[in-house]
């Protein structure tokens, strides 16, 4: 017997027997509900055998036949009253499962529960809904198949990626029919937080209207995507729209997962504890360095990937820098806590960092992973791995914390058939082109091309997408490739920088040459180049198709 469970109140199966019910009971089970029409199959006990076997062992048992490919929406509702009657939990069976799960995902639907959550639920089972996802979106109900909208491409998100790629698209072909889906308001410059954090940037200068950046010309469609139906060239948004396309481009970032730390969520902002991953917490870093003047400061680092790798420990020297340059820092315990196992992923740059752990004299804790944070007490708890594979709890006490939550790809997008196995969009890492649909490209955090996750990747990716779509259209020569740039500012101290440039690999990819800059050294350049050139790039020429020094190879 193969029990699939659902929710806390119910699981489903194949075809189960009679002789299963005693066993069913004695697993908590009490009742079952058979989704299965007598005769579909010469194998298959009747209902009336079951209900027997049902009654013998103390269950209730329910009978709601459904032909095969055939659940109407009067059956959603129906199995959705049976649920409710009946004690839990329940089993509830078919021939393999697929019918029963989808009455549970249509009544979900009705009840208003998100679409994610539904198909997530169903997918951890082992069931595919795909083919119902109008219909739960819908309420439940049967739409009509008509698109409310359609495009020529169609581009998921309007972050960094989104609006650059469809920028980079107009500024290679001016007539093109596109639409950017995103629901904000607001479109932020996210690499300027760690310089909010610091005390360097004002928080207003990161952020912008939605409206006031997405190109002339693009179709703002201001709503999220619910789903996504590849064999049908379509997308589902939340209130069951439609839209349809004959190219999609997939670029809607990731998801920061507070909620994977507990406690972290009802004590952000607060406490003592911050974060430089949000708009609205990186003033309160600044205000959490400033007033520190002894205690203990912890900065921590999740397990990867995660959007800027360096990020962590750049809020941790700017915090350092200030404490050493107000005199302080004797009085201060720094602490990095990362779950991985090395301070940086390219080695080339590792030198560097460690001489300014030690002159900050910062304790290097690696393998330990924020699992559990008590604000109010002043107390996180890292899981910490040892050397033989064993995990062990750790308890440390803080004045101040800077958390990094863990991040994954957007749950739309992990229960889409675009997924890879671990959640992220399936490209390929040199033409950014989806491995199973060849109709769609992806670029951004939400891939899982082997490259770090930066605006800077996102820059060089968005004239290689926007390349590679036109050519499939016949309106462009040759393929280009992309090598997995990547670059990681690392703001050493307020002046400095490390200007970590890397590609696939490890491999070093310096946009200058080692005399003006040594990427593997601390520069003063270089922070001119973060503080005073990138943010006018960002807004003046990555948004607007201006492809400065991010001209695509093209391969022929």
């Amino acid at each position: 017997m193969e029990i699939r469970k659902i929710s806390h109140t119910l699981s489903v199966s194949p075809q189960i027997a009679p002789a299963d019910l005693a066993e069913l009971r004695g697993a908590g089970f009490r009742s079952v509900i058979c989704n299965r029409p007598d005769g579909e199959g010469s194998d298959q006990p009747t209902f009336a055998e079951i209900e027997k076997a049902a009654e013998a062992a103390g269950l209730e048992a329910r009978y709601i036949p459904i032909v095969s490919g055939m659940v109407s929406d009067a059956d959603a509702g129906t199995f959705d009253t049976a649920l409710q009657e009946l004690p839990g939990p329940v089993l509830a069976y078919c021939r393999t499962g697929t019918r029963s799960s989808t009455l549970w995902a249509l009544a979900e639907g009705a009840r208003g529960t998100a679409l994610p959550e539904i198909l997530k639920a169903t997918k951890s089972a082992g069931y595919d809904m795909s083919g119902v996802v109008r219909r739960i979106a819908n309420g439940g109900k049967t739409p009509t198949d008509k698109a409310d909208a359609a495009h020529d491409i169609v581009i998921v998100g309007g972050g960094a990626a989104g609006i650059s790629v469809a920028a980079s698209l107009l500024a290679r072909a001016g007539d093109l029919d596109i639409a950017i889906i995103d629901p904000q308001d607001v479109h932020y410059y996210q690499p300027g937080w760690t310089m909010v954090g610091g005390g360097v940037f004002a928080p207003g200068v990161t952020a912008r209207t939605m409206a006031s950046l997405i190109p002339r010309g693009v179709a703002w469609i201001k709503a999220a995507v619910a789903a996504f139906e590849p064999d049908k060239n379509a997308l589902v948004l939340d209130g069951c729209r439609v839209v349809r396309y004959n190219r999609l481009i997939v670029a809607p970032g990731l998801k920061l997962d507070w909620d994977a730390v507990k406690g972290l969520p009802e004590t952000l902002g607060r406490n003592g504890v911050t974060s430089n991953y949000r708009y609205d917490l990186a003033p309160y870093t600044w205000e959490l360095v400033r007033g520190l003047k002894q205690g203990k400061a912890i900065f921590t680092q999740p397990p990867m990937p995660i959007k800027c790798a360096g990020a962590p420990q750049k809020a941790l020297y700017l915090s350092a820098d200030h404490w050493y340059r107000s005199g302080v820092l004797n009085n201060i315990d720094i602490e990095f806590c990362n779950a991985g196992g090395v301070l940086f992923g390219v080695k080339d740059y590792v030198p560097a960092l460690e001489r300014y752990i030690e002159k900050y004299n910062a304790e290097l804790s690696f393998m330990h992973n924020l699992v559990r944070i008590d604000g109010p007490a002043r107390v996180a708890w890292f899981e910490r791995t040892n050397a033989d594979g064993t995990k062990e709890m750790e308890e440390k006490r803080f004045d101040m914390i800077h958390v990094v939550p863990p991040q994954t790809a957007p749950d739309f997008i992990r229960v889409s058939p675009l997924a890879d196995g671990a959640g992220w969009v399936d490209v390929d890492q040199t033409t950014l082109r989806h491995k199973s649909f060849e109709n769609i490209w992806s670029l951004g955090d939400v891939m899982n091309a082997p490259n770090a996750k930066t605006a800077a990747a996102a820059r060089k990716q968005a004239p290689i997408v926007a390349n590679n779509l036109l050519a499939d259209m016949g309106r462009g020569r040759g393929v280009a490739h992309y090598d997995g740039y990547g670059s990681c500012p690392l703001t050493v101290e307020r002046g400095k920088i490390v200007l970590a440039e890397f590609g696939y690999g490890g491999k070093l990819l310096p946009s200058f040459p080692a005399f003006l800059i040594d990427g593997t050294k601390p520069s003063r350049l270089s922070w001119l180049l973060k503080e005073r050139l990138l943010p006018p790039v960002y807004w003046k020429a990555m948004l607007r198709g201006k492809e400065w020094m991010a001209k695509p190879e093209i391969m022929g």
